[in-house]
């Protein structure tokens, strides 16, 4: 296995990503964790509930290869965009 020289680091939300994680949109079932951010991997509209929120969001012509910031805890199946990874 290879070293990890931040093995001992604490987490916090400006620390890079620790895991990620394939996104499938759902609309009844949140995300196994929390995000710090999603991956966008072929571009469109996500449609998302953040982690405080009372309610759903969407972002329009979010570009391939993108990154929301956005701590997350639900992808909705509405979603055009594809290719989603959690980051968290």
């Amino acid at each position: 296995m290879q070293p990890d020289p931040f093995k001992n680091s604490s987490d916090s939300l400006l620390t890079p990503a620790k895991t990620a994680f394939a996104i499938i949109p759902n609309d009844t079932t949140d995300l196994p964790t929390a995000t710090k951010a999603v991956y966008v991997g072929s571009g469109g509209a996500v449609t998302l509930r953040a982690v405080d929120a009372d309610a759903d969001v969407t972002f329009t012509n979010v570009p391939s290869g993108s990154i929301l910031p956005v701590r997350v805890q639900a992808v909705r199946e509405s979603s055009t965009a594809s290719d989603l990874v959690g980051l968290a």
